[in-house]
């Protein structure tokens, strides 16, 4: 079983994704069939975690949601309609805020992540990338009827009724695809993502979805594994086979930034105006830019699987309990957490971190120069 976000990303993608073989009736269950309320629930695997305000909330397994009110010192589960496995949350305000799960499940609370309520998931997704690749091949055909001798043409109809008929095989097997990020702009304007190039944006606060992955050059449809924004107002896709996008309008349109590494990247994220890439077995590449990436040797060739960022400290997180922190995103220091747990998101707290990942939830100081 997978044990952090990586994983889930990896070896637990041919786990869910053998959902496949999973009656739509079990998935439908666990869409709807409320997290169960535990006592140790900050113990079970936590995925992410965010700030809001002056309040900290993770998500993880089994639909748990937990809660906090004094920077991460007690917790309390929140009651939720579902039971998949979150994957990830993100907040837009201290009321707002969002998260994802397996089955395509989006969810959104208005209350600062005491309550939550679904606002998609895999059946209405599936949908959605149907209608999408369906229009796309009906706009192909009436262009190959205006120009028959066109080859290229011709050659993009075939791939676009290959993608659709791909999706109308998903609409009967039911919601199998996870989402794996959310961000939103503004209260209004969002986007999520997943496995095999999922991708959807909102303009109405999520009032309505639309199908956003066939925007991206990913005829291969890499899994889709974060997204951010930098100090420019740029927006950075990463995933795997060394896949990242990048839009200078906002996620109306993406090019494909070509990277120096074809292994997956798991998260994006930026420190002191520099963006950094990390991946599998230790792989970190920083850009000024977001075009020209170069490779940092941190020492260590254990996953990174995310970051934690503040003013004065980049932490990268990686497997096996690794936790590398750096003051200038070139030199790191081991930080000893006298664990062994992956970690794969957290959240800076008052001298030290707040971290999620197998096992639940870790609090460790940060180390002063």
């Amino acid at each position: 079983m997978a044990s952090i976000r990586s994983l889930i990303h990896c070896f637990a993608l041919a786990v869910l994704c053998g959902s496949h073989g999973v009656s739509a009736e079990a998935i439908a269950d666990r869409l709807n069939t409320p997290a169960f309320m535990s006592s140790h629930a900050e113990q079970r695997l936590m995925l992410d975690i965010t700030a809001q305000g002056h309040q900290l909330v993770a998500v993880g397994d089994h639909g748990i949601v937990l809660r906090s009110t004094d920077q991460g010192q007690h917790w309390q589960q929140q009651a939720t309609p579902f039971s998949v496995m979150l994957t990830s949350i993100f907040s837009t305000d201290q009321q707002h805020a969002w998260l994802t799960g397996h089955d395509g499940l989006l969810a959104v609370s208005h209350d600062g992540g005491v309550s939550w309520t679904p606002s998609l998931d895999g059946h209405q997704i599936n949908q959605l990338r149907l209608q999408r690749l369906q229009a796309n091949v009906s706009a192909l055909k009436a262009r190959v009827d205006a120009e028959p001798e066109n080859a290229l043409l011709a050659e993009q109809l075939d791939d676009a009724a290959w993608y659709a008929d791909d999706a109308a095989m998903a609409v009967e097997e039911g919601p199998s695809i996870p989402l794996l990020d959310v961000w939103f702009a503004n209260r209004q304007r969002g986007f999520a993502l997943g496995a095999y190039g999922l991708l959807l944006k909102t303009d109405d606060g999520g009032e309505n979805w639309v199908y956003w992955g066939d925007r991206l050059e990913n005829p291969d449809n890499f899994h889709l594994h974060a997204i951010r924004l930098d100090h420019r107002g740029y927006l950075y896709i990463a995933g795997e086979a060394g896949l990242l996008f990048r839009s200078v309008d906002g996620g109306e349109r993406w090019t494909r930034i070509v990277t120096p590494y074809d292994g997956s990247f798991f998260s994006i994220t930026e420190f002191q105006q520099q963006l950094f890439l990390m991946g599998l077995r230790g792989h970190l590449y920083r850009s000024e830019d977001g075009l020209d990436w170069q490779a940092v040797n941190t020492g260590d060739k254990a996953t990174l699987l995310g970051a934690v960022v503040d003013a004065q400290k980049l932490l990268l997180l990686g497997q096996g309990g690794l936790l590398l922190q750096s003051s200038d995103g070139q030199h790191f220091t081991r930080l000893d957490s006298g664990e062994r747990r992956s970690m794969s998101a957290g959240v800076a707290v008052d001298g030290g971190y707040i971290l999620a990942g197998e096992g639940g939830l870790l609090s460790v100081e940060s180390e002063h120069e």
